[in-house]
């Protein structure tokens, strides 16, 4: 057998950065992606609802495609997915695209801290779950959230729980008068009677001392008016925020019943919640006959609401009376306490004596929230 000789065709030059091809840029444009609801997300995995309300409505599991590592995908976000869209156990689409946003709720460690933390996307509504007592509330977290839900571009919904602790005028008083719709609940025995201080030693609420969550006696409390709140949830995309131990887990679990969000107890030293919730998840809520009726997106309690990333000129526009006010004031006003000339002073000064409280009361939440900001403080 002769020996083969070898030749130029042979030869096998090894890739290198002056004459190897130049990586394309085009990224492909999967036009055959599907498109999918987030509605939950997990270290990375993400929940998807896909065909939602259709014959076909299945559950996913995807990951991030490689384009979108800087991109933060949140709950409430449409996104595109390319890849096993059936929803088999082990299987694992990618998202490849994240649709246009109507709102992005966004909230920073504090008032100086320059990185956003985008809370949810595409909600129509913010509820500001507080409780009435134990905790107590913080007017100031209120005003807070109210300032990033206008910023947002959605409407706000202050839920007061725990009606039968305390009265809820004071809150009504202070913000329907600036267009915030109110809500209050209490919660009740099976027989109608009220759990409050004295009863048995304990306050008898699953988000407070005495209580523990997984009693089976949880079954016998009930919240009331349920369906006033779900009248003002249904058709809606709501996003449910507060501090833990106001009792948002207990509400969402009252109105989505298989939602079984963990309920946590109040410290009796610090008057605070234990966070219980631990990440923003959206649950299909129902009707009075079990039909879809809009989804509600429980969030992790919160103690603090930075609003580093708000625009100081538009603190004003959470504050539909004062905004009026403030177009008398002269031009480059800071409208902080001791500002010369203020229209705010001139206000409070020419309040009627019954209106005279609720004016300081709203002035002095502005006031201290605009100082915080301005970094005043």
């Amino acid at each position: 057998m002769a020996r083969r000789v070898r030749d130029e065709s042979d030869f096998r030059d090894r890739a290198s950065n002056k004459n190897s091809r130049p990586r394309t840029k085009q990224r492909p444009q999967h036009e055959d992606a599907e498109t999918g609801l987030v509605t939950g997300v997990d270290r990375g995995r993400y929940t998807l609802l896909l065909d939602e309300n259709t014959p076909d409505e299945r559950t996913i599991l995807a990951m991030k495609a490689r384009e979108l590592t800087r991109n933060r995908v949140v709950c409430g976000d449409r996104v595109d997915i390319v890849g096993d869209t059936t929803g088999e156990d082990g299987t694992l689409a990618r998202i490849v695209r994240i649709q246009e946003r109507t709102s992005t709720l966004r909230r920073t460690a504090d008032d100086t801290d320059p990185y956003e933390r985008i809370i949810v996307a595409n909600a129509d509504q913010l509820v500001i779950v507080t409780a009435l007592a134990q905790p107590e509330p913080r007017t100031r977290m209120i005003d807070r959230c109210v300032v990033a839900a206008y910023d947002a571009g959605m409407d706000v919904l202050l839920c007061l729980t725990k009606a039968d602790l305390a009265d809820a005028t004071p809150l009504r008083e202070l913000y329907e008068p600036i267009g915030v719709k109110v809500v209050v609940t209490r919660r009740v025995h099976d027989d109608g009677t009220a759990d409050g201080f004295e009863q048995e030693g304990r306050s008898g609420h699953g988000d407070e001392p005495g209580h523990n969550s997984s009693d089976t006696a949880e079954d016998a409390w009930r919240i009331e008016p349920l369906e006033a709140v779900r009248a003002e949830l249904e058709g809606r995309t709501s996003v449910l925020v507060g501090h833990s131990g106001v009792g948002k887990s207990t509400l969402v679990n009252a109105l989505v019943p298989d939602a079984y969000r963990a309920t946590g107890v109040v410290n009796d030293v610090t008057g605070r919640g234990r966070h219980t919730s631990t990440s923003a998840v959206a649950l299909r809520l129902p009707d009075a006959d079990g039909n879809p009726a809009g989804w509600v997106i429980d969030t992790p309690g919160v103690r603090s609401f930075g609003l580093a990333h708000v625009d100081v000129e538009n603190l004003l526009k959470a504050f539909d009376d004062l905004d009026v006010v403030a177009e008398d004031c002269p031009r480059g006003c800071t409208h902080l306490d001791g500002a010369p000339d203020c229209a705010l002073d001139d206000w409070l000064e020419a309040s009627p004596e019954e209106e005279k409280a609720a004016r300081t009361a709203r002035v002095e939440s502005f006031r201290r929230l605009l100082a915080a900001r301005t970094g005043t403080v």
